[in-house]
């Protein structure tokens, strides 16, 4: 019996070619395609399909991990399959959700798993091995691409990096934009002394000593 799967991809010929590699092991049927995580949540109750292939990249609106979490929890958009049936089977056991992207950050791998997906693959995999983690997925197995494991073990048993505020936070995303201290500062009605006080603590906590560097290293670690 093949497994239902919903691809979840921003790109249309990623979604197209996925589907015909995936159709032509003969194990899965593809039963659906979205080009959002906000399309993914509508799309799920009504397809009812046993695993969600999910990138973690989708453009704008929702990234895959918020996308991944809510379709674990039933806390999606409502979806448009409002009739009686597959929507309540839906919502008794979510579907397992297995995340295929070109990323392999450590911070990713780590934000995929403690959201809850059952897996973390590579684009560059086989079609078999993607239809191999495809079922293991739908048995309730865990599956990561080869040599990710032994990263995330090392990744989750690190101590732990300091966090940044929200407010430090809000500060970086300007830098990243260009922005100056002075025009961050009135956006966020603070003094300047105050923006450069949250970009101290920020450099501080990111082990680096320059705006630039400060953007990369949160980027890397996924803050941004």
């Amino acid at each position: 019996m093949s497994v239902r799967v919903l691809l979840v991809d921003d790109h249309p010929v990623v979604r197209s070619g996925l589907r015909a590699v995936l159709e032509a092991t003969g194990r899965v049927e593809v039963v659906g395609e979205a080009a959002s995580g906000e399309q993914a949540l509508a799309l799920v109750p009504g397809l009812n399909p046993d695993v969600v292939l999910m990138d973690l990249n989708l453009g704008d609106g929702l990234d895959g991990v918020a996308t991944t979490q809510r379709i674990l929890t039933g806390s999606g958009g409502g979806g448009s399959g409002g009739g009686s049936g597959s929507g309540s089977d839906a919502k008794a056991r979510p579907p397992a959700v297995l995340i295929l992207t070109t990323y392999d950050h450590d911070a990713d791998i780590v934000r995929a798993v403690e959201a809850g997906a059952s897996g973390y693959l590579l684009k560059d995999a086989s079609p078999e091995a993607i239809a191999d983690a495809v079922a293991a997925a739908a048995r309730g197995e865990t599956v990561l691409a080869s040599g990710l494991a032994q990263r995330l073990v090392q990744r989750m048993r690190a101590p732990a990096e300091p966090t940044l505020t929200p407010r430090e936070l809000e500060v970086l995303r300007l830098v990243q934009q260009g922005t100056s201290n002075r025009a961050i500062a009135k956006a966020m009605f603070v003094s300047e002394a105050t923006v450069k006080t949250h970009l101290v603590h920020t450099y501080e906590k990111l082990g680096v000593d320059n705006r630039t560097a400060a953007v990369t290293t949160a980027r890397e670690r996924g803050l941004l």
